[in-house]
């Protein structure tokens, strides 16, 4: 995934934070107006500036952050660095903003890693393709070069889905990282890939240059729902159980921004949502602020309002990870993500929930 913008010095510069780190390490009422010390929690994030993670830079420009007493550092991945989630299953940093798919991963693995906030019910991905590939169905990916954000990362699973619909392998096709923005855009210009699996404000750059077409839309919950048949839950704040059961409060601070945000981002329109971002996010040597602006419009609909795992999400990742033959035996969905963070959001805030939620242990 994109990884150019980053908030603070990268992976090196974080470890040696970490024995000076204050995480969490109050307890009291997790809401703007404390008296208790601010806590501060670090977050990176898997790409900060694409579109389907824009919940957590929001948060901060809006000041929900501080509201609800907690200070964030935000840090993004870099090109060939390491990856948010690996960055926090090492202790790096606190959480990772990133796809909940990862937490099936890490715990077929043994480690305990759980999803506290989720929000989107889809990747907000396309694949796009150019028009000299001829790419219009699963089985048109055979013999293709497939470009992806990482090897191995959620863009590379989802492509293996979409083959794997057409009974291929991805031994039926090659697989290329091209991460995202100016790289994947360059990849598909120079003819290094035909197909790549990238998210907005990229889709709306290879669109208005006439480089490549939508083949799949995994960009909304209604399009995810269409595609595989369920909500595919994809962004969310991912952690070590162990560290965010020994820092609760600090936990709750940071989820009672991000679900304010989402309901922020639910009552506002793409335009007064671009305004809030970073300048450099929205209008960049890529993309105009308009084609920023018409992109989000259009793929909005990922969002989540209320940060609650939707019902049959957890589900139809298990099935997809089962498809493709991987071993998440050992793994009870249930213990791969918790509600009742964002419940007490939603209490503190006195906002509905409109998700209809999956089931979860506390």
């Amino acid at each position: 995934m994109n990884k150019r913008i980053a908030s603070v010095a990268v992976v090196g510069a974080l470890a040696l934070g970490l024995a000076a780190c204050s995480s969490g390490t109050t307890t009291g009422a997790a809401a703007g107006g404390s008296s208790t010390p601010m806590p501060t929690v670090r977050i990176m994030v898997g790409g900060i500036d694409k579109q389907i993670y824009l919940p957590y830079k929001l948060a901060d420009q809006l000041g929900f952050y501080k509201k609800y007493g907690v200070n964030v550092e935000l840090t993004t991945e870099q090109n060939g660095g390491v990856g948010a989630e690996d960055a926090m299953a090492s202790g790096q940093v606190d959480f990772a903003g990133a796809w909940y798919l990862h937490t099936l991963d890490f715990q077929s693995k043994g480690k305990d890693v759980i999803n506290v906030v989720q929000l989107s019910g889809a990747p907000g991905e396309r694949l796009m393709c150019t028009p000299g590939s001829h790419v219009q169905t699963a089985a048109d990916i055979k013999g293709k070069k497939m470009g992806v954000t990482d090897l191995g990362s959620g863009t590379d699973t989802l492509t293996q889905f979409v083959a794997h619909q057409a009974g291929l392998t991805k031994n039926d096709y090659t697989t290329v990282a091209v991460h995202a923005g100016a790289t994947a855009i360059a990849a598909i210009k120079q003819g290094a890939v035909d197909c790549v699996m990238t998210t907005q404000p990229t889709v709306t750059a290879l669109t208005s240059q006439k480089l490549a077409t939508t083949a799949f839309d995994f960009a909304s919950t209604a399009g995810a729902t269409k595609a595989v048949g369920g909500a595919w839950p994809a962004a969310g704040l991912l952690g070590n159980a162990d560290w965010v059961n020994s820092h609760k409060d600090a936990t709750q601070r940071v989820v009672n921004a991000l679900v304010a945000t989402m309901h922020w981002i639910h009552d506002h329109s793409a335009a007064e949502i671009a305004d809030k971002l970073p300048a450099e996010y929205v209008q960049n040597a890529t993309i105009s602020k308009a084609d920023y602006i018409a992109g989000l419009t259009t793929d909005k609909g990922q969002f989540l309002p209320d940060g609650i795992m939707p019902a049959g999400g957890p589900a139809t990742i298990a099935a997809m990870d089962k498809a493709l033959g991987l071993d998440i035996s050992s793994v009870k969905l249930s213990n791969t993500f918790t509600q009742t963070y964002a419940e007490n959001a939603n209490k503190l805030e006195g906002t509905s929930i409109t998700t209809k939620a999956a089931g979860a242990n506390g």
